[in-house]
């Protein structure tokens, strides 16, 4: 398994989506991330980083709620917010950093 650094230093824009079990919100994301997900096909790669499975990776990025998302180009973090966001919102962000 590759790990974190070596799936966001990748050419593709990685949209990382930091979420927890219990989490109702992060629940919502699911579908939302799965649109959007249908609508970039393979110019963009979503993965899903459980806060309380990987803390030491939450810690880095400063992971203070959830669900979180960050957009990394070439390992960089080029967005980030909090809470439910709407499948055109994370689309318009994700179309500004191809």
């Amino acid at each position: 398994m590759a790990s974190f650094s070596e799936l966001i230093n990748q050419e593709v824009p990685v949209l990382v989506d930091f979420k927890a079990d219990w989490c109702q919100p992060c629940k919502m994301m699911a579908p939302v991330l799965k649109q959007v997900k249908q609508n970039f096909k393979d110019q963009i790669k979503i993965i899903k980083i459980d806060i309380d499975k990987n803390p030491s990776v939450a810690q880095k990025y400063g992971i203070r709620g959830v669900p979180t998302l960050i957009l990394f180009k070439n390992g960089h973090e080029v967005w980030k917010q909090s809470g439910v966001l709407q499948v055109n919102q994370i689309n318009s962000i994700i179309n500004s950093h191809l």
